[in-house]
């Protein structure tokens, strides 16, 4: 079965594109900041580098360890649920559940060897640009070298190996099953691990009111928080939106007619696919906001003491702006990588549904109306996350729950996520629709 995977990899290599940029990009993040582990390890570097470069490998590496574990079972978890059919006609071939298995995890396993192979070089320069950034700003001495060395090797490999091998191996075995004719999964471990990201969040966020306003680490407690209960809204996507759906089915049909029927319909059946878009957009938009919102209102509160800001808060507000623009880069391309997979695996779909009847423009507004609903149910329970992480902060920073600052960073943050989610669902569909339809329906998929 391992020569079979690399053949399928070989004969049809666009369909592990988005699977390759997902590791690919995630190893360049969790090797660039763990590479700030190897660099303090050389000996006659001082005591404030040392710690500088640490906290920039524990803080801002634990929040790209957790994205970036995230996002590739993301997008490994969409790419397995899309090849149903190929793996229910390996079934009715004669291939056994355990050779699928071991056929789609060798794959996975391949390609995320390969884009953690590739993302060596990015990786060395995006350390050794890190490292003079914290120079420029006076964070670590003039003299302290870069190093790239085997814990940046081991966690780029470690990380995007696991996740990619792990939920490759969830998936298929769910397709499997299926293909099988057996019963729906039931989805326990899903809820239990929505159900332990939810509760761990909350207590993240109350651990805040253990903490003392002076306290450097304020802020560590209600991020983690924030992210994790996002994680936790993202987990139960699929449940929530089907929820959402429900309500909103009538209304929409009426208003749009055919486009808000084959909306409907398709997000019914596709509300577990879907979960994968929904994941990065939540993360995106929730954790940019929370470390957004923070940050000003920790530097309002030091203004407004009348005390300059030290050395050690010129590091922290560093790394929370350095966070927010990872988070910025790699979160979007993610969603906009997530989407573009998802949608261009439609245009058989989009093919058929002209056949049977349905306009260009139809289509079109099918896909603009799916977009607005997952960027409308992506922005309020991401909201409900940073929310949560901000008024605990607040309350204990300045004691005041709701914090003075603009609407501003929302509307900027949620702006750049909609935009990516609109324009590359319905950009892409507009590509897609360009094919004949008959030709279209002929598509390998």
């Amino acid at each position: 079965m391992f020569t079979l995977a690399m053949r399928s990899i070989a004969q049809r290599p666009g369909r592990f594109i988005a699977t390759l940029l997902s590791t690919f990009l995630g190893a360049v993040v969790v090797m660039t900041f763990n590479s700030m582990h190897d660099t303090p390890s050389a000996p006659g570097i001082d005591a404030l580098s040392k710690d500088t470069l640490t906290i920039a490998a524990g803080v801002v590496g634990g929040y790209g360890t957790f994205l970036v574990f995230f996002a590739v079972a993301s997008t490994l978890t969409v790419n397995v649920r899309q090849r149903g059919e190929e793996i229910a006609l390996l079934r009715r071939s004669g291939a056994t559940p355990a050779q699928i298995k071991r056929m789609v995890v060798s794959e996975a396993a391949a390609v995320s060897v390969v884009g953690t192979l590739l993302a060596i070089g990015p990786a060395m320069l995006g350390g050794g640009r890190l490292l003079e950034l914290f120079k420029d700003t006076d964070q670590v001495t003039a003299g302290v070298d870069f190093s790239f060395g085997p814990i940046a090797t081991a966690s780029g490999f470690g990380i995007t190996l696991v996740a990619s091998v792990g939920a490759a191996f969830l998936a298929v075995r769910r397709a499997t099953k299926a293909a099988a004719g057996g019963a729906k999964p039931r989805g326990r471990a899903r809820h239990f691990a929505g159900f332990a990201a939810l509760a761990l969040g909350v207590g993240g966020v109350l651990s805040t009111f253990a903490m003392k306003k002076t306290d450097a680490a304020l802020m560590a407690g209600p991020v983690y928080g924030a992210v994790l209960i996002s994680v936790g809204f993202a987990v139960f996507s699929p449940v929530l939106l089907k929820s959402l759906l429900g309500r909103l089915a009538r209304p929409l049909i009426a208003l749009t007619g055919a486009s808000g029927y084959l909306t409907v319909h398709n997000m019914r059946q596709r509300a577990a696919q879907l979960s994968g878009v929904l994941m990065p957009l939540i993360l995106f938009i929730a954790i940019s906001c929370a470390t957004l919102y923070m940050q000003a209102i920790q530097s309002d509160a030091a203004k407004a003491s009348g005390i300059s800001p030290t050395g050690e808060d010129k590091n922290i507000e560093t790394l929370n702006y350095v966070v927010v623009g990872i988070i910025v880069v790699f979160a979007c391309v993610m969603l906009i990588n997530s989407l573009y997979a998802a949608t261009t695996y439609r245009i058989q779909e989009f093919g058929q549904q002209r056949l049977a009847g349905a306009t260009s423009a139809q289509i079109l507004g099918m896909v603009g109306l799916e977009s607005l609903i997952l960027t409308v149910t992506g922005v309020f329970f991401a909201t409900v996350a940073a929310v949560a992480g901000v008024i605990p902060f607040s309350m204990v920073r300045t004691d005041t729950a709701l914090p003075d600052q603009s609407p501003g960073i929302w509307l900027l943050v949620v702006g750049i996520g909609a935009a990516a989610t609109i324009v590359t669902s319905v950009g892409t569909a507009y590509r897609g629709l360009r094919v004949p339809a008959v030709e279209a329906v002929t598509l390998a998929a």
